[in-house]
């Protein structure tokens, strides 16, 4: 299994001018092979390959008045641009014709040197290395500081160079996980749970526990408004309108970045204390339009259930997605008897069946376990009865989850 490492890089400014370079260049030619198709395209003539566009792009475009620059980066890079530009066509004309599944994918846009986000990708063959002293040696950039906040499991086959849009730069690396020392890092135990999501509360679980919800974004709000209400007031293309925005975008990261050290920590624990894991199939897209967008969004459900997910798959454990139209608030998990829909201010009912007082969140919990209908077997290892339905396939540029800190 593949996993990204992310750490925190300090380059100098000589170093920063380096990767703003390679960052440009990697644009253009991003850019220059998308122009090249479209241009065959609107020619009605075949798509140029790989090999030509990386002779007439990169090498016949050195030497040239135009794109001499080019030379000026490490070839490795300029080379993954159009590898990233041909996954770009292929992913969409797979979607075409349905060989992919997701959410709709549409033909690749030129990029912007204001984008927000800025990458370039280094493979093994560019040459980089991690000196002795801990830095990360780039071509044509040089030694770059990096914050090392664990140990590298294993040799990584790659590392990628991001600025995000707060102004940070990270090095991702690629990581191919030991399955042996995984099992040994979490051995297999005999509880299961089920996991009902919410924003009263983050999670119910079946056992009784109750997470509460951080709403890292609400606590964030007033310090969000008033710096999102100052860079309104500026002028743009000044120099003080770029300020502004630097520091709303630091500050949207603070929220995002401590968001996620919850979802990591918390899925870490449950799938550490658990061999089996049952969880609503939640249609967040659809929740996001409604008057609780807000509050949704703050949650994070989808970046939550990833992560238990592909932490599950490393680690040997079951996770179950029930259907979303599941009646699990309606159900008495007593009697089984179904007591029909509830608003969402009824927090606790009574089972007109068997009598049974229920919290409304717990009862869910309790329900989601059984309809995933997990169970433990003699050896401690999680079964399901009956047929399994196909898990749905998670999308993604190369099918790597993203790990910004320690699983």
């Amino acid at each position: 299994m593949q996993l990204r490492y992310s750490f925190r890089l300090y380059p100098d400014p000589g170093q920063q001018k380096a990767l703003a370079k390679a960052f440009g260049c990697a644009r253009v030619v991003f850019n220059d092979a998308v122009r090249a198709r479209e241009d065959a395209r609107k020619a009605q003539q075949p798509f140029p390959n790989a090999a030509e566009l990386s002779k007439r792009l990169i090498t016949e475009a050195k030497q040239t008045m135009e794109r001499s620059w080019l030379g000026e980066v490490s070839a490795v890079v300029l080379q993954q641009s159009l590898r990233d530009a041909d996954v770009a066509y292929r992913n969409f004309f797979a979607f075409l014709q349905g060989t992919r599944k997701g959410p709709p994918i549409g033909l690749p846009r030129f990029k912007s040197r204001k984008d927000a986000r800025q990458s370039i990708r280094f493979t093994a063959n560019a040459r980089w290395s991690i000196t002795g002293s801990g830095r990360l040696n780039l071509p044509k950039i040089g030694a770059v500081k990096v914050k090392w906040s664990r140990t590298l499991p294993t040799a990584p086959s790659s590392v990628t160079v991001i600025k995000d849009a707060a102004g940070r730069y990270f090095a991702s690396f690629v990581i191919d996980t030991d399955p042996a020392a995984d099992a040994t890092r979490m051995p297999e135990t005999e509880r299961a749970t089920g996991i009902d999501l919410g924003l009263t509360h983050f999670a119910v679980l079946s056992d009784g526990r109750v997470i509460d919800s951080p709403r890292f974004l609400r606590r964030a709000e007033k310090k969000l408004k008033k710096a999102q209400r100052e860079l309104s007031r500026k002028q743009k293309g000044s120099q003080n309108r770029a300020k502004a925005r630097l520091k709303v975008a630091r500050a949207h990261a603070k929220v995002a970045d401590a968001r996620r050290e919850f979802h990591h920590q918390l899925s870490t624990k449950l799938i550490s204390e658990n061999q089996g894991i049952a969880v609503e199939d939640l249609s967040v897209a659809g929740l996001a339009r409604t008057r609780l967008a807000k509050s949704v969004h703050d949650a994070g459900w989808s970046s939550f259930i990833s992560m238990l997910e592909y932490k599950a798959q490393r680690y040997g454990r079951t996770l179950v997605k029930i259907g979303r139209f599941e009646p699990t608030s309606q159900t008495c998990s007593t009697c089984g008897v179904k007591d029909g829909p509830k608003p969402l201010s009824v927090r606790e009912w009574t089972c007109a069946a068997c009598g049974t007082v229920h919290d409304r969140d717990h009862n869910a919990a309790l329900n989601v376990k059984r309809a995933a209908g997990l169970a433990v077997s003699a050896c401690g290892a999680p079964v399901r009865p009956g047929e399994i339905p196909a898990q749905r396939e998670e999308t993604g540029s190369h099918g790597i989850p993203t790990q910004s800190r320690a699983a």
